[in-house]
């Protein structure tokens, strides 16, 4: 029970108002997004076990039916990872893991599951589909569950082009007492699901839907699952084909590199489950006014995919956040921070403490690089916020923990003083890390904001100890975000050293570079 009263502030924080989805043909959900626990029922026949395929085969082929060869196509397997470490040597296996069995209904819909059996100070049981010839990661518990006949993963089905395949399924559905889970195809074949997942921004592009990108969607009956990207205008297509109702789910899991979590125990990616939809697919519309969980994940996703898409030398020409970046979102705080502890940032304990309060048992369990505050946050808002904290990670990426520490501690400490983050005194031991950072976050999101909102971008003058306004001057006179960038490198760690490095990559800009610093007081 102790992690259950430790993440009980977290339950509260997700607890969601009523989603608000456009009224149409029924390619939407039909019930606001549920969070907390997954509910289980009862426990179903699986209709693809080989057993029951071969006997669904037989029923509808008779003598045809000993043309198909029905052995496993798959297995349908429960992993046990006893650390972080093992559950991500699971999903770099390419897998798609379930945090709950897959042959049981589902009575209420939520965020995630932990069997009771496994208690809550461990990572549960994770429930997988994998090929016959699956290359089982070493040391990792896991336990057989059944042999599966998936069709569109045998030649056999290629080979034997008369077999009418969602006919047999129908026959296997029939057979284990599922008739109720299947639907008539509403066309003559059986259909893959696609869709499209949009969002609006009310200022930007007329305030028109655009696309969720790079977002993952999952569907799946029983054990029979699919998966698919959107594109970066939010479409998204399967190829494994469907005629029951899958049950949707939107895993913030992008195809860049980067996991939006968490939902409640250890998990990379937070979900935000849809419920059944048509076997041809299901959309999703996003706005303000949509479930609150929902909407912050959408937001800061578009956010994140923009910044690392526009990370190419034809563009910012800046180096991208580190891969396998994880980003945590917090509805009931404004501040944010990069304090990129996943990717090996040392962080003072006590400062830590001071700062994530209750989530420290999931951060020694589970760590971030990026919290974002999105307290009473707007898309606009949430966007700049999110494009400050991955300049940041870009920063890091460069710039290695030898920088990072001292900085992001001088950061929190800031905090612990003052309740919030407002940078101390620029005196503090640790400030020239500080002022290096900032300027750059600073002088980026205006920069980045400009380019998608259009206006000016903000001059700070007097705002804050240090001045973003000297990259902007510099930005605006010809020296590029890329070439900015360039001179934060690994042991600039002092404005001194940044003007010297400045005028080192360009020395033809000598004049220009110093003039700005003396200006500026440095």
């Amino acid at each position: 029970m102790k992690r259950l009263i430790l993440l009980w502030p977290i339950c509260l924080l997700v607890a969601c108002s009523q989603s608000a989805w456009p009224d149409d043909s029924g390619r939407f959900p039909e019930e606001g997004i549920q969070h907390g626990m997954i509910q289980l029922g009862e426990k179903l026949e699986d209709p693809y076990t080989v057993e029951n395929m071969q006997k669904a085969l037989e029923n509808v082929y008779g003598t045809k039916a000993d043309r198909v060869d029905i052995t496993a196509t798959d297995h349908y397997v429960r992993f046990l990872p006893k650390d972080n470490d093992q559950y991500m040597a699971l999903l770099e296996t390419g897998i798609y893991l379930l945090d709950h069995p897959m042959d049981y209904s589902i009575v209420r819909e939520g965020d995630y599951y932990q069997d009771p059996e496994v208690g809550n100070d461990a990572i549960t049981w994770q429930y997988a589909v994998v090929p016959k010839d699956f290359p089982f990661p070493e040391g990792i518990k896991v336990e057989y569950l059944d042999d599966v006949y998936i069709s569109e993963h045998a030649a056999t089905t290629r080979a034997v082009t008369d077999i009418d395949w969602a006919l047999v399924e129908k026959e296997a559905y029939r057979l284990t007492g599922n008739e109720e889970l299947w639907m008539e195809p509403t066309k003559a074949e059986t259909a893959a699901p696609s869709g499209r997942i949009t969002i609006e921004d009310p200022l930007f592009s007329g305030g028109k839907p655009f696309g969720v990108a790079g977002v993952r969607v999952a569907a799946n009956i029983f054990v029979k699952i699919a998966t698919a990207y959107t594109d970066r205008d939010g479409y998204y297509q399967m190829s494994k084909t469907f005629s029951g109702q899958p049950r949707y789910r939107l895993v913030f899991q992008n195809e860049k590199g980067f996991n939006i979590g968490f939902n409640f125990l250890i998990v990379p990616a937070s979900v935000s489950t849809l419920g059944k939809g048509e076997a041809g697919g299901m959309d999703l519309h996003v706005t303000q006014d949509s479930e609150g969980s929902l909407f912050r994940r959408c937001v800061t996703n578009n956010a994140a995919y923009d910044y690392y898409s526009r990370c190419t030398e034809d563009d910012l020409d800046i180096a991208p956040p580190p891969s396998d970046l994880r980003l945590w979102i917090f509805p009931d705080i404004t501040c944010s921070s990069a304090n990129m502890l996943h990717h090996g940032a040392f962080m003072n304990q006590t400062l830590i403490m001071a700062y994530l309060k209750e989530y420290l048992p999931l951060v020694k369990l589970f760590l971030p690089d990026i919290t974002i505050g999105t307290k009473e946050k707007t898309y606009a808002q949430i966007y700049e916020t999110v494009i400050h904290e991955m300049a940041h990670a870009s920063h890091y990426a460069q710039a290695g923990n030898d920088f990072w520490t001292p900085y992001i501690n001088y950061i929190l400490l800031s905090f612990v003083k003052n309740s919030r983050i407002d940078y101390g005194s620029g005196d503090e031991e640790g400030a020239t890390y500080c002022e290096l950072g900032e300027m750059w976050a600073y002088f980026m999101q205006e920069t980045l904001k400009k380019d998608r909102y259009g206006g000016t971008v903000r001059q700070f003058g007097n705002t804050f100890w240090f001045k973003p306004d000297i990259f902007t001057y510099l930005y605006e006179r010809g020296i590029s975000r890329g070439e900015i960038f360039r001179a934060l490198k690994a042991g600039v760690a002092t404005t001194d050293d940044l003007k010297e490095e400045l005028i080192t990559q360009l020395p033809e800009r000598e004049s220009i570079i110093t003039q700005t610093f003396q200006h500026y007081g440095k």
